[in-house]
């Protein structure tokens, strides 16, 4: 296993921590849940990096670093939503999204033995999300009083972007654009 699946498992490792620490009790623990947020997305930026610098990439990569981001966002995700910091339309509206895209990666992957790549609207609508989460964990203490009203309209800026991602992506799905020559990076 090269270093950055290695990155990738360790994020998907970390994924039970999120809820372990973020409904611990602890002082700060949704802070100590944020670091750990942001820890994972340093790694996945990270092993990316290596594995397109040094010629890393691999069918396993391609599956496993994905994955550990959608569980990593939406473990996240479910625990604002479960202490009242997210609306319960965000977590429906992305676990649809995500299935839609994981069932049209399935399709791809049965066709062609490999997974689409990412495009740049779907690497931006994952920051943003990630840039919400992180936010409204980190400054969930805060009282004030739009606080929801601030909270609903980030995430669903964060989910309008997601949707868009999506639209890209079956639409790169259906264009037949996907053969194994394109998919090689």
């Amino acid at each position: 296993m090269n270093v950055p699946n290695t990155l990738s498992l360790l994020r998907l490792c970390a994924v039970p921590l999120v809820p372990l620490i973020y409904f611990s009790g602890l002082t700060g623990a949704n802070r100590i849940a944020a670091l750990i947020y942001l820890a994972a997305s340093a790694t996945d930026i990270l092993d990316g990096y290596i594995a397109r610098k040094y010629n890393l990439i691999t069918r396993l990569g391609r599956i496993l670093d994905p994955l550990a981001d959608k569980l990593m966002a939406f473990c996240v995700l479910v625990c604002l939503i479960v202490a009242g910091h997210a609306p319960l339309w965000a977590g429906i509206a992305v676990f649809f999204k995500e299935a839609c895209m994981g069932l049209g990666a399935l399709v791809v992957y049965k066709k062609i033995s490999d997974v689409p790549p990412s495009n740049i609207l779907g690497k931006l609508s994952t920051t943003v999300f990630f840039s919400v989460c992180f936010l409204v964990m980190v400054f969930q203490d805060i009282e004030y009083r739009y606080a929801g009203t601030v909270n609903t309209a980030a995430f669903a800026l964060a989910l309008a972007l997601n949707i868009a991602a999506l639209c890209i992506y079956v639409g790169y799905l259906f264009k037949g654009r996907n053969t194994k020559s394109e998919n090689r990076e």
